[in-house]
């Protein structure tokens, strides 16, 4: 069994992740997870979740907030502990994703500045030549973002932006966000049903992804096919 690092950071987006641990469990994948101090802070903001200050509810939450069938794949650890198994390149594991990431935490990685344990485990893979996702959530991008983020590409790292595509007609955010996650399984390896697969344009009235018919977009009636 594989075993993976999500780190959870202050970025805004934590329904990206909220999708993506229990899609690493229903994998079949093992998952360590930590959250930053600002984490913590959005996740309560964006999601009702209560993680505490530093994290430390996390652990006891979890269960509430996924499942205790998810709860119960996953490890948690404070991001003070730098100790923890995660901080060590020892520690084998198949990847390490930050999901969302912050511009703050994609800087300090970007240089190798590590002051947590979510950081750290980010170093470790790229010392250790291991998967590294970053799935940044921010709009408009400066040079500055973008510069980190060319210099985390060139040192081997994944940039998977939480960009989600429309081609396959989402009728939800849930839609949306599987959309993501499914890109992130993909770089992982890992088999999985998340999100729609595209099959290509498909002849009118096939089922398929690519046959609804294009809308006028200023209404929401479908465009004629007249003139």
């Amino acid at each position: 069994m594989k075993r993976f690092f999500v780190g959870i950071t202050g970025a805004s987006g934590h329904r990206y992740v909220a999708g993506l641990i229990p899609a690493l469990v229903r994998a079949g994948a093992a998952v360590d997870v930590s959250i930053t101090q600002a984490g913590c802070k959005v996740l309560r903001h964006e999601l009702g979740i209560e993680a505490g200050e530093q994290g430390e509810l996390l652990a006891s939450n979890l269960g509430a907030w996924l499942g205790p069938d998810i709860a119960a794949g996953v490890r948690v650890f404070d991001a003070s502990k730098i100790e923890a198994p995660p901080s060590s390149g020892t520690a084998l594991t198949g990847g390490v994703i930050l999901c969302p990431c912050s511009m703050g935490t994609l800087a300090r990685v970007s240089v190798g500045f590590s002051s947590n344990l979510v950081e750290r485990a980010a170093d470790v893979a790229l010392k250790e030549g291991r998967t590294l996702i970053i799935v940044p959530r921010e709009a408009p991008l400066s040079a500055v973002h973008l510069e980190n983020m060319l210099r985390m590409a060139r040192l081997g790292a994944v940039i998977l932006p939480a960009s989600p595509g429309f081609y396959h007609h989402p009728k939800s955010i849930d839609d949306l966000v599987a959309h993501v996650v499914g890109k992130i399984l993909d770089r992982l390896g890992l088999a999985h049903e998340v999100g729609a697969r595209w099959k290509g344009l498909e002849p009118a009235g096939d089922s398929g992804i690519g046959t609804a018919p294009p809308k006028d977009p200023l209404s929401d009636e479908p465009r004629s096919s007249t003139p």
